[in-house]
């Protein structure tokens, strides 16, 4: 084990809003309540690993369970993924930021856009963040193509951007698509990788992919592994981790840097 290497793990908190881009509509209290559900998940797998990590939430998410929030809060670091998941103004920035604040009783100082799209990296400063983590420097078609911006921890606007891990080379992306949808030997072998050069990973997912989702309209490559199948994936994944380094919050990378 190399002790100077550093885990981030991210969670992005949000409505179950993903069916809707696919034409199903579904009633609010069950998009809550699924992601609630996979949080608990996602706690019960933290605690087993002894996982610090950050997570980014909706302040919509937020509103509706309060007491969780706080629960996260006593051992994680809790950062805005926007005020709702399906819709956005730079002014969700502050007031996402205030009413993260307010429930959770941590400082809010990072940022990350629902979907990954673009921040507006002057509204993201005057909202008094300190850094955003909405960037994949991969490409992934339909989304985004971001080969051109630097693979690890750098300033824009004089804010820090710590990206999702990419290999070197070939930039392959360490995301939840790709650990869901591919072999753990694989997901293993680029991990090596980055951590041999970057000495740290930063890996993100979803708490309703915890939860079994194969009755929605989606595409076989978001529903095929989900619920228990994907808490296997994520448990081994977890447990190779924990192996290779410490985990930390995106701000505690910060402090190192």
């Amino acid at each position: 084990m190399e002790p100077t290497n550093r885990i981030l793990i991210s969670v992005d908190v949000e409505e179950f809003d993903i069916p809707e881009e696919f034409g199903q509509q579904v009633s609010l209290q069950e998009k809550l309540e699924i992601s609630r559900s996979g949080l608990l998940a996602t706690l019960a797998l933290f605690e087993k690993y002894n996982v610090r990590a950050t997570f980014f939430v909706t302040a919509y998410w937020a509103q509706h369970y309060p007491e969780l929030i706080r629960q996260v809060a006593a051992k994680h670091e809790i950062a805005s993924h926007a005020y709702y998941h399906s819709s956005f103004n730079d002014a969700d920035l502050e007031g996402s930021r205030i009413a993260l604040q307010e429930i959770s009783g941590q400082t809010v100082q990072g940022f990350r856009m629902p979907r990954l799209r673009k921040v507006n990296m002057q509204a993201l400063k005057d909202a008094g963040y300190l850094y955003d983590a909405s960037v994949n420097p991969t490409w992934l078609p339909g989304r985004y193509n971001n080969w051109h911006l630097p693979r690890t921890v750098f300033k824009e606007n004089n804010t820090w951007i710590i990206p999702s891990s990419v290999s070197p080379l070939i930039r392959y992306p360490i995301f939840w698509l790709s650990v869901k949808n591919m072999p753990l030997w694989l997901t293993r072998h680029f991990s090596k990788q980055v951590l041999k050069k970057d000495n740290y990973l930063s890996f993100y997912f979803h708490p309703w992919e915890l939860i079994d989702i194969n009755a929605y309209t989606l595409p076989t490559y978001i529903r095929r592994v989900s619920g228990e199948k994907m808490q296997r994936k994520m448990d081994g994944f977890l447990s190779f981790l924990q192996k290779h380094g410490t985990f930390c919050t995106h701000l505690d990378l910060l402090k190192s840097q």
